[in-house]
């Protein structure tokens, strides 16, 4: 026996399909506008990335190494380095005192603020 779609149509009534319409209504709408946005927000963000990479690369800075020049550059400041220890930086401030780098009550001002530990 073979069966042919018209006749399923007895079943389904006059002018019906048989597949439910998924994209119609309320859910067509919904579907398209969130589609929409998913869209958009990845135009977005490719393109600010490309426009951030671009501004970067015209200032002569590799975009995709940033991070490690950065934490590169951090590491070489004077900021992370070790504090020197008081002997030494007396012994520096003697130094200059003695080569007249600095005068008598900058030296005194400057061992003074270095035994308060500043």
């Amino acid at each position: 026996m073979v069966l042919s779609w018209s006749a399923f149509s007895e079943l389904e009534g006059p002018g019906e399909s048989g597949m439910p319409d998924l994209f119609g209504g309320w859910f067509g709408i919904a579907f398209g506008v969130v589609a929409a946005l998913m869209i958009l927000t990845t135009l977005t963000i490719v393109i600010l990335s490309l426009y951030r990479g671009k501004r970067m690369a015209d200032r002569g800075q590799n975009p995709l190494t940033m991070q490690e020049d950065i934490a590169y550059q951090a590491m070489q400041s004077r900021t992370f380095a070790p504090d020197k220890p008081l002997e030494q930086r007396l012994a520096e401030l003697d130094d200059l005192h003695a080569r007249g780098v600095i005068s008598d009550e900058e030296h005194r001002s400057a061992r003074a603020e270095a035994l308060r530990g500043r």
